[in-house]
């Protein structure tokens, strides 16, 4: 699933092609299902006419600010945006949930293979978003901040990481890279992290993350950016391996990186570094 890097990658991307243009109606190929929280006649009509003024982020979702809506979408495993003009067919048009034709001819298309995707329209963003943590990269977000958020729980901390309600937007490939740059093993637990070893995951969560947004994500699944191309975090990733390949060792001692799980999730860790 795209994490905050890759989310943050294809907002900044929309913007320029999106902000200002006036969305003239959506157009479903197909019966939605659940993917969005109305029904495709009543989006078509009520978002008709709707100029985006701005295109931000909320831990893994897009928000769409519209006048006088707001368009929340959320990728899931295999959503992907793009904006094409109508007579350009694009691979992913395979997968075609919902278009948006534009005032200038062109199209956001949202495609979703596994149709996991939500696209949402109301008039808040709240109205339809979970209970969220903090923005990890938010000034507001400080160290005292996250010391104190840990202070109320015991658990796993790699579970911990992975709590939207705890902290917005890691997911699985940025807290195994989080706690790799702090030398953490995964399966510690928040209350056994001495105040040195908070400080450095406060560090390592925001230096994964801004990483991952400095090589524009981690293409390594079907994360591509609205261009089409790939991202190239996972050029540099530190310990976690796409499709189980562990072979390629730790960056900083050069031993073999493992695998275990960790709440139902592949967690990858370096035996040395991150000693238990």
């Amino acid at each position: 699933m795209p994490e905050l890097p890759e989310v943050e990658t294809a907002v900044r991307a929309l913007r320029e092609p999106l902000i200002g243009r006036t969305i003239a109606g959506a157009v479903f190929p197909n019966p939605p299902r659940r993917m969005t929280n109305m029904s495709p006649d009543q989006m078509a009509v009520r978002i008709a006419g709707q100029r985006i003024q701005q295109i931000a982020r909320r831990a893994k979702y897009l928000l769409f600010q519209l006048t006088p809506d707001t368009l929340v979408v959320h990728l899931k495993m295999t959503g992907h945006l793009y904006v094409l003009p109508p007579e350009i067919a694009n691979p992913f048009d395979r997968w075609l949930r919902v278009k948006f034709p534009l005032d200038n001819g062109q199209e956001l298309r949202f495609s979703d293979s596994r149709r996991f995707g939500r696209v949402y329209l109301c008039r808040e963003a709240a109205d339809v978003l979970p209970d969220l943590g903090p923005e990890p990269l938010e000034e507001a977000f400080t160290l005292e901040v996250f010391q104190e958020r840990l202070k109320r729980h015991s658990g796993v901390i790699k579970s911990l990481l992975l709590n939207q309600a705890f902290i917005a937007g890691v997911g699985n490939i940025y807290a195994d890279e989080a706690l790799h740059i702090a030398r953490l093993h995964p399966l510690r637990t928040a209350d056994s992290l001495t105040d040195v070893e908070i400080a450095a995951l406060y560090a390592g969560i925001r230096q994964a993350l801004n990483d991952g947004i400095r090589y524009e994500g981690a293409s390594v699944n079907w994360y591509r950016k609205p261009d089409g191309t790939r991202g190239e975090s996972q050029d540099h990733l530190r310990v976690y391996r796409e499709r189980n390949n562990l072979n390629k060792p730790c960056p900083v001692c050069g031993s073999a990186i493992a695998k275990i799980r960790v709440g139902q999730r592949g967690t990858h860790f370096c035996p040395i570094c991150q000693s238990r």
